[in-house]
């Protein structure tokens, strides 16, 4: 099934992201959206022959450097891509000649990016462009390019040039010393170095052409070697290129000149490195999977962001981790966050473990650096740093630019403040050991964390001898919006829990590992003492919570600040601090993201305190109306999901899951451009598997409490618990008694699960009760079946092919491909190939000729009911089969009456399959029974009551008499009389 995003550019399948148009102004989000990698490179959309102001870059995990005073940043590096098309001396580019047709795809499953183009050059030659590209999962080191030109309508010369750039910038800075550059006899090479870190990367490139007789030659320009070809190219026939890159660092090569260039020697051609490519997804995604059965836009983001975390996280590497935009992008200057270890982790933790043990390891790597910083702030053990890089130190800017060009610079105080990243990275690794009883890896690694952070938590908390309490001071919480507070409810509660770990890690290691505890007590300077200390610590630390209430005080103080009303503020595209201040907001009972509803997430799992479903239900009811949960931050949407879903607030829980879901594909927060966002995408995993699966551990084992959304007919995934898999089957069907039935059944080692939930009929939602009305297009609000009919004749009589006014009424409401399949008939047989041809033909005969509708084209009654209806607040959609129902509706100047639209892209099986008006029904928000069809064909109707919904029919009984309500046409027609004509068809159901 296929599915259309609200850009309508972009069409969902479970597998593919397909983009059927380019659009220049979203170059940079689609970029972003359309990076490959492979855990070792991650590389953006960027087209291979370039584009004016594109943001290409190349991303390799721990390639860092400095920049002069500001900041150390992952470097962008050589850019692998360049590939020159020149048609007769008409350079091919996409800002350039006409593009006459565009497709552009994310092939999830086999994780390769192409593109399709029809391209007339400015001389008048058309040519078809075939690129697609991967980085080789089989071999982190190894990246393919494949180019397929086939000229359409000429003979001539086409040049093709494959370049190293070795000029990349971050944001106009230049990174990379040159050190030297040559060619093989497989090739060509360029050998780089940082100019802070020096880290040298070399990367070699070869290329290969079948289909003509071709030679190569090398130009040798400093810093672009280049390799070119020229050759005769005949219309309609197909000259393959292929690119091969092989990429090495100093990192992990002490001469990564030698290793790129005998890499590239030793290589097979590109489709056996894209065959070995495409059986190492295989194997990822058997692990990785999650299935959903029933709504593909759900399918095809959760997919996406899974894709996205499994290229970002290294295979081979545990001296590195996830930055907070992975490798897509200059956010945040690829450092890590907290968003690793809480949000990202537990889908590692729990498919791939050994992934999961690289990116904790990372911060054992760089505990020295945590030790640092807390030395610098006059602390003991180790305080981690609120943004790290390679070596742990503190990398957060301290200032901000303001926007005003005459305002003060801004003051970031996360570097100094917010805290609880220590305990947080604690919290993963706990985590991570009661998934995989991985006691090697806990004693030689995860203690030391746990015990030297703990360590800082004893010289950081502060007594206060009058409450006769530990306190924490001056922190930041979760919630950013508030900078200087007291005793964060987030902080003091998750360093309690901290220290009780480390107390049981503590005795663990003296009763296990006698030898290790001895090494750590003299390392750390732990004593007696200190142990006891942590104990007095856990027992008296304040938690500001109150019993007789339920709720939880963000901080001290926070019940007295001035309350805020988010209502009042909409509609808004930016964040409330934004609009307010940071001053305004650090006043305001005001959150950028979960903070008590993060810590009750948090302890959730363990059923810890605070956590229980009545303390939950109340600070949902107190925090959930005051977070800035839509441009906030997009951390918040996934954590609020799994929460609402808790609640059974499953229409809310889905809400902030597709919130969060479509933040990249759909550009939501309108900062796609700087980077993929690597939380959000690690909190829609856990929204799924927490939220939705209701995924507990019981009895030692996860167990299923499934809260499946409206619409979702199954739900299968596997987990990794202690070394056995867990294979989880929910299911969503029609049971008896309108009571929810939930069960689960064990199979060996496997977990089956299921979940059964009542549906509705139209029986019992009365006609009052409708609240959506969904819209034919055709013959209902317009008629353009003439200009149909005159498309069809055309082709018809190109092909040959009877066809008449008399056959054209077969035709109503019957899908594109249906309707040539039932032109063409017996009369002659067509390939694939050829059927595809004849309804683009047709269905550029048919855009041609409706170029010229206007409003005047409505049909009588058709804007005087949409109008009724939106002011009787009825939602109303449109559901057309064609794929030309969006132009045609902005033409009619109705697009602004339109609440959603369902068109030929938004579903795969045509009417009278109820898909396209089930579709519809979900965009709105509403039950099938509570939706109205408006029809003039049949297998519309048929449509509406195969899928629930009630159904007016516009025309003759001959035609559309199953209708509840068969009308002439919607002419004098006012919503009271359908509701009176709905009445009285409901009472002869009875």
């Amino acid at each position: 099934m296929d599915t259309k995003g609200n850009s309508q550019q972009i069409i969902y399948t479970d597998w593919v992201l397909n983009e059927t148009q380019f659009e220049p102004n979203q170059l940079h989000s689609r970029e972003s959206v359309f990076t490959i990698g492979n855990g070792y490179v991650g590389t953006r959309g960027s087209f291979e022959e370039g584009y004016p102001r594109a943001s290409s870059a190349t991303l390799i995990h721990g390639v860092y450097d400095s920049v002069p005073i500001v900041y150390t940043e992952l470097a962008n590096c050589p850019d692998w891509l360049p590939l020159a098309v020149i048609v007769d001396g008409d350079r091919f580019r996409m800002d350039r000649g006409d593009i006459l047709s565009y497709e552009r795809q994310l092939d999830l499953r086999r994780g390769v990016l192409s593109r399709r183009v029809q391209w007339r050059s400015p001389s008048g030659k058309t040519i078809e462009l075939y690129f697609e590209r991967f980085a080789s999962m089989a071999d982190e080191h190894v990246l393919g390019i494949r180019c397929q030109l086939t000229p359409l309508d000429f003979d001539g010369e086409i040049e093709v040039q494959s370049s190293i750039n070795g000029y990349p910038e971050n944001q106009g800075f230049n990174h990379w010393e040159f050190l030297e550059q040559g060619k093989k006899d497989q090739g060509i090479w360029l050998n780089l170095r940082t100019r802070s870190s020096r880290i040298e990367l070399s990367i070699a490139a070869g290329m290969t052409i079948s289909g003509a007789e071709a030679k190569l030659q090398v130009s040798n320009a400093p810093g672009y070697p280049s390799q070119t070809t020229t050759f005769l190219a005949t219309s309609g026939n197909t000259v393959t290129v292929d690119k091969i890159v092989t990429v090495f660092t100093s990192v992990e090569e002490s001469e990564p000149v030698k290793a790129a260039q005998t890499k590239l020697a030793q290589l097979p051609d590109y489709s056996a490195l894209l065959n070995a490519h495409e059986q190492a997804w295989n194997q990822v995604w058997d692990r990785s999977d999650i299935v959903i059965e029933g709504d593909t836009k759900a399918q095809l983001a959760v997919r996406y962001n899974l894709f996205q975390l499994l290229i970002a996280a290294a295979r081979h590497n545990d001296k590195v981790s996830i930055p907070a935009k992975t490798l897509s992008g200059f956010g945040y200057r690829g450092h890590i966050f907290w968003d690793t270890e809480i949000f990202i982790l537990p889908f590692f933790i729990y498919t791939q473990p050994e992934l999961a043990r690289n990116l904790l390891t990372y911060r054992y790597h760089t505990i020295n650096g945590a030790r640092r910083k807390a030395a610098h702030y006059g602390y003991k053990g180790a305080m981690y740093s609120w943004e790290s890089a390679d070596t742990g130190d503190e990398v957060t800017p301290r200032w901000a630019l303001p926007n005003d060009p005459y305002a003060e610079d801004v003051r970031i105080w996360c570097r100094d403040r917010e805290i609880h990243i220590s305990a947080d990275i604690v919290y993963a690794i706990w985590y991570y050991w009661q998934a995989t009883n991985d006691d090697e890896w806990m004693r030689d690694y995860g203690a030391e964390i746990i015990l030297d952070t703990a360590v800082f938590w004893i010289s950081r908390v502060e007594w206060d001898t009058k409450q006769e309490r530990y306190e924490i001071r001056d922190v930041i919480g979760a919630d950013e919006y508030h900078e200087q507070v007291d005793n964060n409810a987030f902080t003091n509660r998750i360093v309690q829990w901290h220290l009780e770990k480390a107390i049981y890690v503590y005795d663990w290691l003296e009763s296990k590992f006698p030898d290790k505890v001895t090494e750590l007590k003299q390392k750390l300077h732990i004593t007696a003492e200190r142990r006891s200390r942590w104990q007095d610590i856990a027992t008296n630390i304040w938690i500001p919570y109150d019993s007789s209430t339920g709720l939880v005080e963000q901080c001290e103080g926070f019940f007295q600040l001035k309350d805020i009303n988010l209502e009042e503020y909409e509609p808004r595209t930016r964040s409330i601090q934004a609009i307010i201040g940071i001053e305004e907001g650090n006043k305001r009972q005001v959150l950028k993201q979960p903070d008590v509803l993060m810590l009750l997430y948090l302890m959730r799992q363990s059923q810890d305190f605070p956590y229980n479903k009545e303390v939950l239900q109340k600070n949902w009811d107190y925090y959930a109306p005051r977070t800035d949960i839509t441009y906030g931050s997009s951390l918040g949407p996934a954590i609020h999901a799994i929460l609402a879903a808790d609640l059974n607030l499953t229409a809310q829980a889905y809400k902030h899951f597709m919130q969060a879901a479509m933040v990249d594909l759909e550009d939501v927060r309108g900062n796609a451009a700087d980077g993929i966002h690597g939380a959000s995408a690690g909190g829609i995993w856990q929204a799924v598997i927490f939220g939705f699966a209701g995924i507990q551990i019981a009895d030692n084992k996860p167990v299923a409490n499934p809260h499946l959304p409206p619409g979702w007919k199954s739900l299968s995934f596997k987990l990794h618990w202690r070394g056995k898999w867990h294979e989880f089957d929910l299911h969503s069907m029609h049971g008896a008694g309108g009571a929810e039935e939930q069960g689960s059944r064990e199979v060996g080692e496997q977990t089956i699960s299921f979940s059964t939930s009542p549906s509705l009929t139209n029986s019992q939602t009365p006609p009052a009760e409708i609240r959506g009305f969904i819209f034919d297009l055709d013959g209902v609000l317009t008629d353009t079946a003439e200009y149909h009919y005159r498309a069809w004749q055309r082709l018809a009589d190109e092909e040959g092919l009877p066809f008449n006014r008399e056959a054209n009424e077969a035709l109503r409401g019957v899908s594109r491909r249906a309707s040539l399949l039932l032109i063409i008939g017996n009369h002659r047989q067509y390939s694939e190939e050829q059927i595809q041809e004849m309804m683009e033909r047709k269905n550029r005969y048919y855009v041609d000729s409706i170029e010229n509708i206007s409003a005047s084209d409505l049909l009588p009654g058709a804007l005087n009911l949409l109008d009724e209806l939106r002011q009787a607040g009825i939602k109303i959609a449109l559901g057309s089969a064609s794929k030309n129902a969006r132009t045609v509706i902005e033409k009619l100047g109705i697009a602004d009456r339109m609440d959603a639209i369902a068109d030929g892209y938004s579903v795969e099986n045509p009417k009278p399959a109820p898909d396209l008006f089930l579709f519809a029904a979900k965009e709105l928000g509403l039950e099938p029974a509570q939706c109205l069809v408006v029809e003039d064909a049949a297998s519309g109707v048929e449509a509406a009551l195969a899928g629930g919904m009630w159904a007016v029919g516009l025309g003759t009984e001959s035609r559309v008499g199953a209708a509840h309500v068969v009308l002439p046409s919607l002419e004098g027609v006012h919503w009271e009389d359908i509701k009176a004509k709905l009445n009285d068809a409901a009472k002869q159901q009875h």
